[in-house]
């Protein structure tokens, strides 16, 4: 018996060719996407790595998706290699232009590296939002459309706005540990399918019985 998609597949859903699993057609290795975690395009749904940007290997940052994450249309990840130098006078990137301006490249440590941007598992999307370099968003989060993410957001949070600000927790403080206890993304197919009524609601008496 079939418990669910196929995490394999390009488009799970055949009738709803705008939505794509991103692990199976990333191919930087420094993006690393968990099963079942989706982008939704209808204009060019397998090309989600054309939205992580200034995305270079010298840098050796990576962007870490957990699984379950629903990505909506123009959402992008500004990575570590948007960012100038900063300590000197001019913010100008001379070198990249050669011809001579090459003198002044600025070595790694002169840059603002912010290290890894890191989602966690189930966290939604709203189209057109931007997170910059080395943001850590929680399980669990949902952030409004046309957001500006420059730091980070606790699990289980709503956040929006420019610059992206907590709204409000989900849920109370009890359900919400819970769920970071349960990791529910982590179960296989079977146990998910099995439970999906409950994971579906919002009913914490319901949780903790599939936690016993």
């Amino acid at each position: 018996m079939q418990y669910g998609p196929d995490p394999n597949a390009i488009h799970p859903n055949p009738n709803i060719p705008s939505v794509c699993y991103i692990k199976n057609v990333i191919t930087r290795p420094t993006i690393e996407v968990g099963a079942y975690t989706y982008y939704d395009d209808p204009e060019d749904s397998e090309g989600f790595e054309k939205h992580v940007t200034h995305h270079y290997e010298f840098n050796g940052d990576r962007l870490i998706i957990g699984k379950f994450c629903a990505i909506g249309k123009g959402v992008e990840f500004i990575m570590n290699g948007a960012n100038h130098r900063m300590c000197s006078v001019t913010t100008y990137p001379f070198n990249i232009f050669a011809c001579g301006w090459e003198k002044c490249t600025p070595t790694m440590d002169e840059l603002p590296l912010k290290g890894d941007t890191v989602v966690g598992n189930d966290v939604w999307f709203g189209q057109n939002v931007t997170v910059l370099p080395g943001v850590h968003i929680g399980d669990g989060a949902i952030i409004a459309a046309n957001s500006v993410v420059s730091s980070d957001v606790p699990p289980y949070c709503i956040a929006g706005g420019n610059p992206c600000r907590v709204i409000r927790p989900r849920f109370n403080e009890e359900l919400t540990a819970c769920l970071l206890e349960l990791k529910w993304w982590d179960w296989p197919a079977e146990k998910i399918f099995r439970n999906l009524e409950t994971l579906c609601s919002g009913d914490l008496g319901k949780i903790r019985e599939i936690q016993e």
